[in-house]
């Protein structure tokens, strides 16, 4: 075996391109929900664009994954002899991360895949180095502030898209109008997909890059074009293989969706979700979307969001980061006292 290559540090590979797969089908219904339910695009062809879109976004920088590996926790010391507990704390992460994205997918509620890795990041490496482990700064400024800020905005900025748009296009005939999103649809359903992929798929690649340079493999915290290819694919492979109980939930149970609606959520969130992926800020690509499509539709029909289901939601978004970080530190401390 390679030098620095390690049963560990295989396993670690193995489990981040399982999240990335699982991420793809969570999160499929970020990118395709709102133009499957107003027939823009069938299910069969929304998948594949997205898939696509998701790829190609994956390709496009790497701002995110510099920040997972290297401004959210500070790495624990090892001696050279035993267990990495670096290596440990990557692999409990990525198990927190996976059991929470599988526990929301089989209950069909649209939770934050990047959270629920933040989530198991911080918990394991708290369990490992307690506090001094976690930079406080960048959890909060990266994390925590976009947590609450980027639904504000994806919900603010949707409502005001959809304010603009009835203003523009008072005079047109609705039938007609509605044709025209439909097929402008197609363009913020390709945006919304590549945007996703800009954020979520660096979130793998910020992983396995810290487990590349925990495990020696690589110098610096400068994500490899190897890394980089398979996050895309990984994440590519699981959207296309789709995450239907979610679709359903984002795109009819929140609110009844009209062409206008669903171009006016996916062109803002998408935009929110770009911006954040420049300034390497892991935000939940699943809130932004959830919270532009619950303020485009609530327009012209506040009464028809379905205010239940977003309750769910927020609890979700609310009870992901603690609930992965308990399953991360629990993880954790079970690989610590199997292979210290």
């Amino acid at each position: 075996m390679p030098e620095g290559v390690t049963i560990g540090l295989i396993t670690i590979l193995v489990l981040a391109v399982v999240f990335d797969y699982i991420n793809g089908f969570h999160d499929t219904a970020n990118a395709i929900a709102t133009s499957v339910s107003t027939r823009a695009l069938k299910p069969e062809q929304a998948i594949v664009l997205s898939a696509t879109a998701n790829f190609v976004g994956a390709l496009t920088g790497t701002a995110v994954a510099v920040t997972i590996a290297s401004g959210l926790v500070n790495p624990l010391p090892y001696s050279g002899t035993g267990a990495n507990p670096n290596e440990l704390v990557v692999m409990a992460a990525l198990i927190g991360g996976i059991v929470w994205n599988l526990i929301t997918w089989r209950l069909g509620i649209p939770s934050s895949s990047s959270h629920a890795l933040i989530g198991g990041l911080i918990g394991a490496s708290f369990a490992g180095g307690g506090i001094a482990a976690i930079q406080v700064n960048g959890v909060v400024t990266k994390v925590l502030i976009p947590l609450v800020s980027s639904p504000v905005i994806g919900f603010v900025g949707a409502f005001g898209f959809m304010v603009a748009i009835y203003w523009i296009f008072k005079r047109g005939h609705p039938q007609r109008l509605n044709g025209r999103f439909r097929r402008l649809q197609v363009v913020s359903a390709t945006y919304m997909a590549f945007a996703h992929g800009s954020n979520d798929a660096q979130k793998t690649m910020g992983i396995m890059t810290l487990a590349l340079y925990s495990a020696g493999i690589i110098d610096t915290k400068t994500v490899p074009l190897p890394v980089i290819l398979v996050a895309a694919t990984a994440i590519s492979l699981g959207t296309a293989a789709g995450g239907w109980r979610i679709i359903r939930t984002m795109g009819s149970k929140v609110v009844k969706l009209d062409p206008v609606h669903g171009f006016a959520a996916e062109t803002t969130a998408a935009t929110v979700i770009l911006g954040a992926s420049h300034f390497g800020i892991p935000v939940s690509t699943t809130q932004v979307i959830a919270s532009a499509i619950t303020g485009g539709g609530s327009v012209d029909r506040p009464k028809a969001v379905h205010w239940g289901v977003v309750g769910d939601i927020l609890i979700a978004w609310i009870v992901t980061i603690p609930a992965a970080a308990f399953i991360g530190g629990v993880s954790f401390l079970v690989l610590w006292g199997l292979f210290q």
